[in-house]
């Protein structure tokens, strides 16, 4: 599965990430790349999480989850955000303690290439992880590549802040650069946080979305009446979407029952991933515009040859 093995690719590499920069961190006892190293060991677990989440979610729905596993993808979105939080606040304590002690920092060459190696990765790694997420409607793994895209930032900026440090030779430097890393580590968890959580609340679909379904439906215009109590929402890579269609109170149940699976079709063809309800309304003062219902057999004599 193409999901499961983009999400295994971000395993490996904060594997690798996190083991490089605890080494280097602890030989140069520089908190700046200490905090790229809790950052990394914060994607790696994030990783794994995505990987679950893709998995759960990628099961048929079943007795007790009769709408399918896609939040468990919401989940993985929101947890990850927690973790990001946490991995902020363990950076400006560290940085904090640092700043106070003033601590040297050895072996800034070291540094340089590890942080320098670690944009390079990241980089291919979380452009894989959002083209793959996108393609797939995959919140875990857009996550994962957003996570992953902060890190690029980070290591980034460490990597100039080390330059500047082996340049100018003020070490304190080091904890002021750590605790930038913290700000935006903590706006990109902030950012994660608000879209995950759109999922878990069953928020509509976007409004370029929904107007989506609504061409769809009005393709097959002459042929009803009106339609209203449309209703969307959207679970993991999977969206959901209902509505009332008033047709002709004098069309048959197999012309209707015809109409609804053509709509229904047209839907899911021009948004993958989508499930439709149809409830049908036989047309009365009540929920037509029309006042007796004649529009449906008007437009069907227009189009008679």
């Amino acid at each position: 599965m193409r999901k499961t093995k983009v999400a295994m690719l971000s395993i490996y590499s904060n594997s690798a990430l996190v083991a490089l920069k605890l080494l280097v961190g602890i030989m140069m006892m520089s908190v700046s790349v200490l905090s790229e190293a809790i950052h990394s060991m914060i994607d790696l677990l994030a990783a794994v999480i995505a990987n679950y989440s893709v998995r759960k979610s990628a099961i048929p729905p079943d007795e007790d989850h009769e709408y399918g596993h896609g939040k468990y993808e919401n989940y993985a979105g929101v947890i990850e955000a927690i973790l990001i939080f946490f991995a902020a606040l363990l950076i400006i304590l560290e940085a904090l303690q640092r700043l106070l002690s003033g601590a040297p920092v050895e072996m800034l060459w070291a540094g340089i290439v590890v942080m320098g190696i670690s944009v390079v990765v990241n980089i291919l790694v979380s452009h894989q992880l959002l083209k793959v997420g996108k393609q797939e409607d995959s919140m875990a793994l857009i996550a994962d590549g957003m996570h992953l895209r902060t890190d690029v930032y980070t290591s980034l900026g460490v990597f100039l802040g080390l330059i500047v440090i082996a340049i100018t030779g003020i070490e304190a430097l080091d904890p002021l650069i750590a605790m930038g890393v913290a700000v935006l580590i903590i706006k990109a968890a902030y950012n994660l946080t608000k879209e995950s959580s759109k999922g878990l609340v069953d928020m509509s679909l976007p409004p370029d979305e929904e107007e989506v379904v609504r061409n769809a439906i009005m393709t097959h215009a002459p042929k009803f009446v009106n339609f209203h109590e449309l209703r969307t929402r959207k679970s993991g890579s999977e969206r959901f979407v209902d509505l009332h269609l008033v047709v002709n109170r004098e069309m048959c149940v197999l012309d209707a029952h015809a109409l609804c699976e053509d709509l229904e079709k047209e839907i899911e063809r021009r948004l993958p991933h989508t499930h439709v309800l149809i409830h049908l309304e036989p047309c009365d003062e009540t929920n037509c515009p029309y006042g007796d219902g004649t529009r449906f057999v008007k437009l069907e004599q227009k189009q008679a040859p």
